[in-house]
C-alpha cells in the first residue's frame, strides 16, 4: 500500500480507501455479518486505512460497524464519515435513490456531530464532509463557519463535502470549491465518467483541495468480471438500472483492453491507477464485496502506473465517448428472457 496526504489537511490517507457503504447497507448485495467485518478487518491487514462512511449509511450503522470490526482503535486509522440527512426524525424513509430531508442548522449539524463521536466512540472525527450539498449550502458561509469552529474545539480535523450525483452537481461543487474554505472533495469519478469531475479537479487545483474518488469503478462496469449475462443479489441496486447501463458499458470497457495487456495490472487495478494519476487525487474507494476483490484493489497501488501514451488515449477514446455511438443498435446482444437485465 501507498500513501498520500489529503491536500493541505496533513492527513496521511491509504491511496486505496475502504467504502463502508458497501458493508453497511444492502445496496451492494453484502448482507452477513461476518463477511463485512472481515473485510473491514482484512483490509487493515492490507494497509488500508481510510474508511469512509456516513450517518445515513444504514440510520447510523455505518459507523457502527467500524467500532464493531475495530473496537476503540484510532491510531493510523483515518474516519471519513458525513452529515447532512435528518435521519432522526425520517429514518428509514430512504427508497432507492430517493433523498432524505437535509437538516443543515447550527443546532442540528451539532447535534449530528455528537451522535456521530458516540457511534464512532472517539474524540474526534477525521474528515467531516457534507452530504450531497445544494447551491443554498453553497452559498451558507455559516454553516461552514461552524464546521471551522468544529475544527478549532478539535472534534473535526478536516472538513469538506461528497458531491452528487444530481443532488448537487457540476455548479453547485464548482461554486463550493471557490467560495468555502474546504480542503477535502469526495466525488464520483472514473475512466467512464469523467465529468464533472474534470470540472471540480480544475477547481481543486487552484485551491489545493485533496480528492477522494468514490465509485472508481463505475459500479462495477471496470472491475473486468461483467458480461451481458451478468445479474446482481436482490436488494443490489444496480437491478434498477436499464440492460443498456451493462451492455453499453461492456462495449466501452472492450476498448479498454490495453491497460491490461502486457502490464502487470487487471482491469480494476487500472482504473485505479488512473485515478492515481492526478496529484491531487489522495484515494480511491471502491465498492468492496468479496475478500479476491479486495486483496486485488489493495495491490493496485504497487502495479505499473500508467505511461503518458496510455493516459492519452484514454483521454482520446473519451473524447469520442468510446465508440460506443458508432455501434449500431443491431449489434447489440438481444434481450432475450435469459439476458435481461432485472427490473
Amino acid at each position: 500500500m501507498r500513501y498520500r496526504e489529503l491536500g493541505s489537511t496533513g492527513i496521511a490517507v491509504s491511496e486505496v480507501g475502504f467504502g463502508v457503504w458497501t458493508v453497511s447497507t444492502s445496496w451492494w448485495g453484502v448482507t452477513e455479518r461476518e463477511l463485512r467485518l472481515d473485510l473491514l478487518r482484512r483490509a487493515w491487514d492490507l494497509g488500508i486505512t481510510l474508511y469512509d462512511t456516513a450517518d445515513t449509511y444504514g440510520n447510523g450503522y455505518g459507523e457502527e460497524i467500524l467500532v464493531e470490526a475495530f473496537g476503540a482503535r484510532r491510531d493510523g486509522m483515518v474516519i471519513s464519515t458525513k452529515f447532512g440527512y435528518d435521519i432522526y426524525n425520517h429514518p428509514g424513509e430512504r427508497q432507492g435513490q430517493q433523498e432524505l430531508p437535509q437538516n443543515v442548522t447550527p443546532e442540528f449539524v451539532r447535534f449530528a456531530l455528537e451522535q456521530s463521536l458516540r457511534r464512532l466512540q472517539t474524540d474526534h472525527i477525521d474528515i467531516y464532509m457534507l452530504h450531497n450539498p445544494k447551491r443554498d449550502h453553497a452559498l451558507n458561509d455559516d454553516l461552514w463557519a461552524l464546521l471551522g469552529d468544529f475544527q478549532r474545539e478539535g472534534k473535526v480535523r478536516a472538513y469538506g463535502a461528497s458531491i452528487g450525483p444530481r443532488i448537487g452537481w457540476r455548479d453547485e461543487g464548482v461554486l463550493l470549491l471557490e467560495r468555502q474554505p474546504i480542503t477535502a472533495l469526495q466525488l464520483i469519478h472514473n475512466l467512464l465518467e469523467q465529468d464533472p469531475g474534470r470540472a471540480f479537479i480544475a477547481a481543486a487545483r487552484e485551491h489545493q483541495v485533496g480528492l477522494m474518488a468514490r465509485v472508481p469503478h463505475s459500479s462495477g462496469l471496470l472491475e473486468g468480471g461483467y458480461d451481458e449475462q451478468t445479474t446482481f443479489p436482490p436488494g443490489d441496486h444496480r437491478n434498477h438500472r436499464s440492460r443498456e447501463w451493462l451492455t453499453t458499458g461492456l462495449r466501452k470497457v472492450r476498448q479498454l483492453d490495453f491497460l491490461t495487456t502486457g502490464t502487470d495490472r487487471t482491469l480494476g487495478q487500472a482504473a485505479i491507477k488512473w485515478l492515481l494519476a492526478e496529484p491531487l487525487m489522495a484515494t480511491t474507494l471502491p465498492n468492496i464485496y468479496n475478500v479476491e476483490q479486495l486483496e486485488e484493489f489493495a495491490a493496485a497501488p504497487d502495479t505499473p502506473d500508467l505511461t503518458s501514451a496510455e493516459l492519452a488515449r484514454v483521454a482520446t477514446l473519451y473524447g469520442d465517448n468510446f465508440g460506443a455511438d458508432d455501434v449500431a443498435s443491431s449489434d447489440s446482444p438481444s434481450a432475450s428472457p435469459s439476458t435481461r437485465w432485472p427490473a
